[in-house]
């Protein structure tokens, strides 16, 4: 097995993870709130948008239905199909290797996917196609899962492999509030990226972006979810099996649904 690098960007074989079940990942992963959209629309010059490793789309669609132009720029050729298949035009190219051949747009956008791209050379590469005050906003879902659901994972886990060594998030580590979860998410996800933003020199001080909301989810809606987080790739079929089959009866007993709190935080930035 190879050894997986240190830095997100530089983890491919992870990346690829995702595409191996591209439809699950469209059907099941959930999307963005539409005040972020409209804060971002509100943000950018106009309404010629790239989106950075845009996976199925998810992150595109909603900018689309609010009247942009949205070009997708993504790696993986089975997330990209999926993509157009729903009506977005794709290149596929890791971002940084992408030819924009002269083009420039009005804002650069990245749900989810900013963390497998260099912070430095990503930002670099922003710059160079953004128009005048041109706006880059990244943005990511991060969520407070319940204390119930989580524990009913960790003993699916160690149901699916036996004498595995599963140690639970503290509460500390977990939770909180909405607020204090959101904070952990930027300081995780965002301070590497602001700090490539700053960097190239072409850009204003990157400010916050952070909403939240919430989301009902079924029993069925979150077993097919949780496959599409990475954390079961390094199980067998078996595994993996005996792992659904255990979460999902302790969702059933649970009532059969539950609600996440969701914080979807990033930043945004202008062209000077």
């Amino acid at each position: 097995m190879s050894k997986l690098a240190s830095e997100p960007h530089e983890n491919r074989q992870m990346a690829e993870w995702f595409g191996a079940d591209a439809a699950r990942y469209d059907r099941a992963r959930p999307g963005y709130p539409g005040a972020l959209v409209d804060r971002i629309i509100g943000l950018s010059p106009g309404k010629n948008f790239v989106d950075v490793g845009c996976g199925t789309g998810l992150s595109s669609r909603p900018f689309q239905a609010a009247g942009c132009t949205v070009l997708g720029v993504e790696p993986d050729g089975r997330m990209a199909d999926v993509a157009r298949g729903r009506g977005l035009e794709v290149e596929v190219a890791k971002f940084e290797d992408w030819d924009p051949a002269g083009r420039t747009f009005d804002a650069v956008v990245s749900g989810t996917a900013w963390h497998w791209v260099d912070p430095l050379a990503g930002a670099r590469k922003v710059a160079g196609v953004l128009a005048p005050n041109g706006l880059i906003a990244l943005f990511d879902n991060g969520f407070e899962l319940p204390e119930a659901v989580m524990k009913a994972q960790g003993e699916a886990y160690r149901h699916a492999v036996p004498g595995l060594s599963f140690e639970e998030p503290s509460k500390e580590d977990r939770d909180g509030d909405v607020e204090e979860y959101a904070k952990q998410i930027y300081a995780k996800q965002y301070v590497k990226a602001a700090e490539g933003i700053q960097r190239t020199g072409a850009f204003t001080e990157p400010r916050e972006l952070r909403f939240e909301w919430e989301r009902v989810y079924t029993r069925d809606e979150w077993l097919d979810l949780v496959p599409t987080q990475g954390g079961l790739n390094h199980l067998d079929e078996d595994a993996r099996t005996r792992f659904l089959t255990h979460l999902g009866a302790s969702i059933d007993d649970l009532g059969g649904a539950f609600t996440i709190h969701y914080a979807t935080e990033g930043i945004t930035a202008t062209k000077r």
